[in-house]
């Protein structure tokens, strides 16, 4: 597969994430808007959201659309990624599979406590 067409998976990804972290905020993404998807190659995290949103959403998130998966490394890089603040949180997607989140286990039963109320 050529490098852009790897690009061009992990930008449609990225961009599948800003929408949804749009639906749950109600910030608005796209270039220069609170909720951005990083260009390719570009340091640091996938989603760039400001304070606002981040107060919000208080997560660093990564994208990773691949048939390979390689998730110990993938969050290795999520910890050097993430923001102050933040927790780390990781989208990955296979061709043709629908995305899944992989989060640390102990701030995903953490969220949990808050949902059920204890």
């Amino acid at each position: 597969m050529k490098t852009s067409s790897c690009k061009q998976k992990g930008r449609v990804l990225q961009q599948w994430t800003c929408a949804e972290i749009s639906k749950i905020t109600g910030y608005s993404w796209g270039h220069d808007e609170p909720i951005e998807s990083r260009g390719m190659g570009q340091n640091g995290v996938d989603v760039r959201m400001e304070s606002a949103v981040q107060k919000l959403f208080p997560f660093s998130v990564e994208c990773k659309n691949c048939e390979s998966w390689s998730v110990h490394s993938w969050i290795e890089q999520s910890k050097a990624n993430q923001k102050e603040g933040t927790d780390w949180l990781i989208v990955a997607k296979r061709n043709r599979g629908k995305p899944v989140v992989v989060i640390d286990a102990e701030v995903f039963f953490a969220l949990m406590e808050k949902v059920i109320g204890k």
